[in-house]
C-alpha cells in the first residue's frame, strides 16, 4: 500500500509541543482523534473534536492513569490488518476499528533521572508501558499504520498530509517505523542502564552486570582525528554546548572542548584554562576574566597559539582585545553578552560555545573500546579526600604553598600522565605531560617555565602519582620548589620523605592518585 488515508488517529503524548498544531491539521482531513488524560484536555481545550479513549474501550482510566491504553480495542487496531481476511472478521464481530495512526512520546525517564537527588521510586514513576506498546504495535503494522514518536516529526508530516490531501506514504511510514524502535531501544536501555547501577534503597550500586548503549547519531563530522577516518557525535551533546558562531567543529575540538570544561568545572574561583591536545596549556585564577586569562596564557604562550580557552564564568569585552592577541580555535563560555558576541563573531572561522550546563551533571560511565569489548569504569569525580590527605614531612607546608598544592593538584588531575604541574596559588608555572619518565616530565615542565620568562623559585610541584623515587623531587628543589603534593604510595615512599626533609620541603600524601591515559 503505497499511500495510506488517515481515518482514526490515536494521540497521547508527554511533550505537548506542537500537538495542538497537529491535530488541528489531522481534524481538517476529517481524522476522527481519540485521546487520554492530559493530552485530551489540551486538545479538547484548543477547540478540537477529541474523544476519551473510554469511549472507545468502554473502561475508565484506572490506577491514577497508570491503566488507560493497554486494551485489545487498542492494540487490535493497531496491530490488525484488514486484508487480511480472519483479522477484519475478528475485528467486525468484536466491534474493533482500525487506528491508521498513533502519535505518542513517552514519559520523561531520562530527563527525570538527569537530577541526581531523583528518589528511585519517583524515577520509577516515570517508566512508561503503554506508550511503548503503542508505538511498538504500529511500528511492526507500519505497511498500514502511521507511528509518530516525537514532536520533531510533525512538520514533516504535516507537509506530507498537505502534499498527499491527507496521505501518507510508504517510505515516510517505514521511516518512522525505523525511529520507533530506535526510541524504544533507547528508552529501555535508559531504564536498564539506570536500575542496573541502582540498589533497591535507591543508592548507587557497583557497575553493572550487562552495559547497553543506544544513542541516536545526532550530527555528521568531516572526518575523525585524521582525514581518512569517519566520525559522528552520538547522544544529547548539544544540550550540553551550543556553537553560535564558526565554522563547523572537528572530532578533535569536540575532545578538547570536553577536557577544558571539566577542568574549568573544578573551580569555585573564576578560572580559565587554555586546553591544546586535551592538555592544559596554562590554569589562570583572578579577578576577572581577564586577568585569569593573562595568568593561564602567561604559563605557554607558545603552545597556546591555535588552543581552546574554556572560563567559567561569563566573558566580559575587556577579555576580548586580549584573546584577539593570538589565534585560537575555540572559545567556550557560560555566556556571552550581545556586544561581546558581535565583536567575537569579526573572526568568521573561530567557533563560540555557549555551556548550557555543567558537564559534571552528565550521567554515565567512561568507556573506551578494546578488541572484543570495552572497558568501562566511574567517572574520575573524587578530586582530593581531606579524611586521607596528610602532610609526611617535618616542615608544614605555609598558607601560601597549601593553597598552591591545591591549585596544583586539580590542575595535575586534568594533566595526561606522567603529569607534572608546578604552581602558584593562582596559576599554573609550568607543565609536564605524557612522558614515559616523570623526570622527563618535571624536565619539560621546567623547560617551559623558563621558556616563558617565569620565576621557579617558591612554586609547588604537583605530581598526578607518587614518585617511585628521590630523583623525580630532586629534579624539583633544583628547579626551585618549596613544596610538594604528590598521592605516595612507592616503596620507597621514605626515601622520598627524607630526601624532603633534607631539603626543608613540604610534602602532602593524598592517598589518591589520578592517572589520566
Amino acid at each position: 500500500m503505497e499511500q495510506l488515508n488517515i481515518h482514526r488517529a490515536l494521540i497521547s503524548v508527554s511533550d505537548k509541543t506542537g500537538v495542538v498544531e497537529l491535530a488541528r491539521t489531522l481534524q481538517r482531513f476529517g481524522v476522527k482523534i481519540i485521546s487520554t488524560g492530559g493530552t485530551l484536555k489540551t486538545l479538547q481545550a484548543a477547540g478540537i473534536a477529541a474523544i476519551s479513549i473510554s469511549e472507545i474501550t468502554g473502561f475508565p482510566e484506572i490506577l491514577d492513569g497508570r491503566v488507560k491504553t493497554l486494551h485489545p480495542k487498542i492494540h487490535a487496531g493497531l496491530l490488525g490488518v484488514m486484508e487480511n481476511e480472519n483479522h477484519r472478521k475478528q475485528m467486525q464481530t468484536l466491534d474493533i476499528e482500525c487506528i491508521d495512526m498513533v502519535v505518542v512520546n513517552l514519559y520523561p525517564f531520562e530527563k527525570t533521572i538527569e537530577d541526581s537527588s531523583v528518589s528511585l521510586d519517583a524515577a520509577i514513576e516515570q517508566i512508561d508501558i503503554g506508550g511503548p506498546a503503542m508505538l511498538r504495535s504500529a511500528a511492526k503494522n507500519f505497511e498500514f499504520k502511521v507511528v509518530v514518536s516525537d514532536p520533531k516529526q510533525y512538520e514533516r508530516l504535516v507537509s506530507e498530509l498537505e502534499e498527499n490531501n491527507g496521505a501518507i506514504s510508504q517510505t515516510t511510514r517505514f521511516r518512522l517505523a525505523q525511529e520507533v524502535f530506535r526510541r524504544t531501544a533507547a528508552y529501555d536501555t535508559a531504564i536498564a542502564n539506570y536500575l542496573a547501577n541502582m540498589s533497591h534503597d535507591g543508592s548507587s550500586s557497583s557497575l553493572p552486570d550487562v552495559v547497553s548503549i543506544t544513542l541516536p547519531k545526532t550530527m555528521d563530522l568531516r572526518y575523525g582525528e585524521n582525514v581518512h577516518q569517519h566520525a559522528a557525535v552520538y547522544g544529547n551533546y548539544h544540550k550540553y554546548f551550543e556553537q553560535l558562531h564558526g565554522k563547523e567543529l572537528s572530532y578533535n575540538n569536540i575532545v578538547d572542548i570536553q577536557a577544558a570544561a571539566e577542568l574549568v568545572e573544578e573551580f569555585s574561583d573564576l578560572s580559565v584554562a587554555i586546553i591544546k591536545h586535551m592538555n592544559p596549556c596554562g590554569v589562570g585564577l583572578g579577578a576577572t576574566v581577564e586577568e585569569a586569562y593573562m595568568k593561564a596564557l602567561a604559563t605557554d604562550p607558545q603552545s597556546a597559539y591555535g588552543g581552546i580557552i574554556a572560563m567559567n564564568r561569563p566573558i566580559k569585552r575587556e577579555a576580548v582585545r586580549l584573546i584577539d592577541t593570538i589565534f585560537t580555535e575555540v572559545i567556550i563560555s557560560p555566556d556571552y553578552p550581545n556586544d561581546v558576541l558581535e565583536i567575537l563573531k569579526r573572526k568568521k572561522d573561530r567557533r563560540l560555545i555557549r555551556q548550557r550546563i555543567p558537564v559534571h551533571s552528565a550521567n554515565g560511565f567512561m568507556v573506551k573500546n578494546i578488541a572484543g569489548g570495552l572497558l568501562v569504569q566511574t567517572p574520575d569525580k573524587i578530586t582530593v579526600d581531606p579524611a586521607q590527605m596528610r602532610i609526611v614531612t617535618k616542615r608544614n607546608p605555609t598558607d601560601d604553598e597549601h593553597a598552591a598544592m591545591m591549585f596544583g593538584w586539580i590542575v595535575a588531575k586534568h594533566v595526561k600522565s606522567n603529569a607534572i604541574v608546578y604552581a602558584r596559588p593562582d596559576r599554573t608555572i609550568g607543565i609536564g605531560a605524557g612522558q614515559m619518565s616523570r623526570v622527563d616530565s618535571s624536565r619539560i615542565a621546567v623547560m617551559k617555565a623558563r621558556d616563558a620568562g617565569l620565576d621557579l623559585n617558591g612554586t609547588v610541584v604537583a605530581s598526578d602519582a607518587f614518585f617511585p623515587f628521590a630523583d623525580g623531587l630532586l629534579a624539583a628543589v633544583n628547579a626551585g620548589a618549596t613544596a610538594v603534593i604528590q598521592p605516595g604510595g612507592s616503596i620507597r615512599d621514605n626515601e622520598v620523605i627524607n630526601a624532603a626533609d633534607e631539603h626543608n620541603i613540604a610534602m602532602i600524601f593524598t592517598c589518591i592518585r589520578h592517572f589520566r591515559h
